[in-house]
């Protein structure tokens, strides 16, 4: 019996525990807070995807659950400006 290997663009708990402090903390404004926020974990999985597999931005598969390519995008890029 072959036991199921994760895919590389899957972050286990373990991981998400090391990844999570280190990512900024980012408050709703209390009036107008505008739109809910992708959780931050499925959006660094979706960069792992893209990262990964290659693809456009744009092309990101709505269907697994990351946010949008231009959501993805954006925590991307501003990634290396946050510290």
């Amino acid at each position: 019996m072959r036991v199921a290997r994760p895919k590389p663009w899957e972050v286990d708990d373990e991981l998400w525990a090391v990844i999570e402090p280190l990512l900024p903390k980012v408050e709703r404004r209390a009036r107008n807070p505008g739109r809910k926020r992708h959780p931050d974990r499925l959006v660094f999985q979706g960069i792992l995807f893209v990262l990964h597999t290659g693809i456009a931005w744009e092309h990101l598969p709505q269907e697994l659950g990351f946010g949008s390519g231009m959501t993805c995008w954006l925590a991307w890029r501003s990634g290396p400006r946050l510290g």
